[in-house]
């Protein structure tokens, strides 16, 4: 054999078997009897109406394992989507958006980023905590601009140390009671498919609780939970500082990330609102953070354990509601057992209840055991109410909360610190000055 005949011969074989290799290889996935299912079912019979009926019942199966599929995933989307969001839900859902709003203002120069980045620099004015004890009413206080060291003689001297000798504290004064309306259209967490109010503009709605003697007000800007955003709340800020330059306007949301500081910051918020119970460990950082930028802060407890750790947390505006976020279930009496946790009157940490409060007796009692204020939202949303829960509030004065224990919870001081007969009930008019005394 030459050595050219060797050549064709050699490169015949490379060619043509790889050819004859794929043909035979396409041939067995055009040709139907060489499926594997067909060999399964086939292979050493001779009966082929049995065999497509095998075939076909196979397929069918699949078929139907696939709609039971698409079925089973159909009902549990829709299923996801009628069940109620609860607190843990709301979370991982707001961790969700922060994470999208972290990545559209990453940028340094972008005004949130900005508002959370840089430290006070001066001494801004403290609406909160002022608007929360009222200290602009109180001629007495220590902390109003306008107050004036009264001349004391010297009998008077020697009695307050008298009194301090003996445990008491002799600059105990009458106390005054703030009201906070906590404004939102609903509450999809404590109150699932309930509507509140309807309004156009939380802003309008801010500026009326204001002019009404609101001292504070809660603005929400979650809108799956609560029907809030936050251009409400620049509104809201606008609105109540052309009525009142010392009320206070607080950002309330489901707090999970810093950026939501500097959403507060940055829409010109005197507070923001932080759950003890969502936070958890990181609530000291975050406390922190807002100091740094000149936030000033409220922290809501329900629990003897939340309260403790607000306050190693140093928190000074504690919220305690009767409401458990975690289960979602009202304890009435919840914050009545809590307050004793807190110092006396006029000391460094300002207390405040709220959560399912729905009539003036039980404002009356909470404000009797200590607390600084009351929060009211569903029960004066979209009511005519309004007026009687705020004067009931605003147009009385408390005992120290050191007599909280004496049972005198029953006797009620007018603005001057003088015995009411009672509070009158009932009262047609609202025009009568005394009408929710």
């Amino acid at each position: 054999m030459s050595r050219c005949t060797t050549t064709v011969i050699f490169f015949g074989c490379i060619f043509v078997y790889p050819i004859l290799f794929l043909s035979s290889f396409v041939a067995s996935f055009l040709t139907p009897t060489r499926h594997a299912s067909n060999i399964v079912h086939c292979h050493h019979n001779n009966n082929h109406d049995t065999c497509r009926n095998k075939q076909t019942t196979t397929t069918i199966d699949s078929r139907r394992q696939s709609q039971s599929r698409i079925t089973t995933t159909t009902s549990l989307q829709q299923s996801s989507r009628g069940q109620q969001e609860d607190i843990y839900s709301a979370v991982h859902r707001k961790e969700y958006e922060m994470k999208r709003l972290n990545a559209q203002h990453a940028a340094l120069s972008d005004p949130i980023r900005m508002a959370m980045g840089y430290a006070q620099e001066g001494i801004e004015r403290k609406r909160l905590a002022a608007a929360l004890r009222r200290v602009y009413d109180d001629p007495d206080n220590v902390a109003n601009p306008n107050y004036e060291p009264p001349v004391k003689t010297d009998a008077e001297i020697e009695e307050e140390d008298r009194l301090l000798a003996s445990g008491l504290a002799a600059e105990s004064t009458m106390r005054r009671g703030s009201f906070i309306a906590d404004i939102k259209r609903k509450s999809s967490l404590s109150y699932p498919g309930e509507q509140f109010a309807r309004y156009d503009d939380a802003g309008l709605v801010a500026e009326a609780m204001v002019r009404l003697g609101a001292d504070v007000v809660f603005v929400n800007v979650d809108y799956h939970s609560y029907g809030g955003d936050i251009g409400e709340l620049k509104s809201a800020v606008r609105a109540v500082r052309g009525v009142n330059d010392d009320a206070a306007v607080v950002m309330k949301d489901i707090v999970v990330d810093e950026i939501q500081l500097g959403l507060a910051k940055e829409a010109g918020a005197d507070g923001i609102l932080l759950i003890a119970g969502v936070l958890g460990p990181a609530l000291e950082n975050f406390l922190n953070l807002a100091t740094v930028i000149g936030l000033e802060t409220i922290v809501e407890c329900h629990t003897y354990n939340e309260v403790r750790a607000a306050l190693d947390a140093l928190a000074q505006n504690i919220m305690v509601s009767n409401r458990d976020r975690i289960t979602g279930e009202l304890v009435p009496d919840q914050a009545v057992k809590l307050a004793g946790m807190f110092p006396g009157s006029g000391g460094p940490i300002v207390t405040i209840a709220g959560g399912g409060v729905e009539t003036t007796d039980q404002m009356k009692k909470l404000l009797a055991v200590g607390y600084d204020g009351v929060v009211i939202g569903k029960t004066v949303m979209g009511s005519a109410r309004a007026p009687e829960f705020i004067r009931t509030v605003r147009d009385r004065t408390m005992l120290p909360a050191e007599f909280s224990q004496w049972g005198l919870d029953d006797l009620e001081f007018d603005v001057d610190g003088n015995v009411m007969s009672g509070p009158k009930k009932n009262v047609p008019s609202a025009d009568d000055q005394d009408a929710f005394m």
